[in-house]
């Protein structure tokens, strides 16, 4: 056997041990949602089972019904998303394209709010939010996810618009267009591809949040990253129900990420091909 094809097999090895680590709590989740408590119990496991929606009606239309908590998480997400991307879309813009006092300060400060552990600044928000009556409310909530969904869109976005020579956005003021003209007519076009990550990126920063979730939502505002722990306690783990909300909860991510494929991938390799525009 020569070195070429051992090579090939160790990189076949090691991929497959890597494809399996990551599958694994897919595959599993996937399989548990269609078994029965008993079967998800049985030891050996069970490969082979008579599969049963049973687990998936008793988390929809049981008494114990997730639907308010993904309403809660759709609610949460999409505010986050919009208002995040209403307001970094122009904050990107004035780092990446304008010249003013302070701009380094700005693009240093939106870089270190990324870098503070949560669980540091929770306490000083529920704080604030008690004070001002915003607990277990959907503006509370979408509040304080703007405090890293917004810095971290603003970081993601200021590459972007780095990159559109600024020839461009001259000829545009030569033929008479505004600021604001410019950036929505030749600007924003350019930078399509990283809006939609960051919108991706945004909306499954949100999605999937637990840490201020847990402790700023209440039985009016649950979102189902939280609601999933309805079915661990100390005397049981209804399994079966946990692998069922998972999968559900997985289900508008993935879609997300089908029907913006495209873009996805248009943005993350844009950044590739263009030369930079920076001054």
């Amino acid at each position: 056997m020569t070195a070429k094809r051992l090579r090939i097999i160790a990189l076949l090895a090691i991929s497959t041990v890597f494809l399996l680590a990551w599958a694994f709590p897919i595959v599993w989740s996937a399989m548990n949602s269609l078994k029965t408590d008993s079967d998800v119990l049985a030891y050996p496991p069970k490969l082979v089972f008579t599969p049963t929606w049973e687990a998936y009606r008793d988390v929809l239309f049981g008494s114990g019904s997730i639907l308010p908590n993904l309403l809660s998480s759709v609610i949460i997400s999409v505010g986050t998303t919009i208002v995040t991307m209403l307001m970094a879309v122009p904050a990107a813009y004035a780092l990446a394209r304008l010249r003013f006092r302070g701009k380094k300060f700005a693009g240093f400060y939106v870089l270190a709010t990324q870098m503070l552990p949560p669980v540091g600044i929770i306490i000083p928000y529920f704080l604030v939010l008690r004070n001002i009556g915003w607990i277990d409310t959907y503006q509370g909530i979408i509040l304080i996810y703007l405090s890293f969904s917004l810095p971290f869109a603003i970081w993601l976005l200021v590459s972007y618009f780095e990159d559109i020579p600024f020839e461009m956005e001259e000829a545009a003021y030569l033929d008479g267009a505004s600021r604001l003209k410019t950036l929505w007519r030749i600007i924003i076009p350019q930078v399509r591809g990283g809006i939609a990550v960051t919108v991706v990126f945004v909306f499954l920063n949100a999605w999937n949040e637990f840490l201020f979730a847990v402790v700023l939502s209440g039985n009016t505002v649950r979102p189902v990253t939280v609601a999933m722990f309805n079915f661990v306690s100390v005397e049981q783990t209804l399994w079966a129900k946990l692998a069922a909300v998972s999968v559900l909860a997985m289900l508008p991510v993935v879609v997300l990420g089908v029907v913006a494929q495209k873009h996805i991938v248009k943005g993350l390799t844009v950044g590739a091909v263009k030369g930079g525009g920076r001054r």
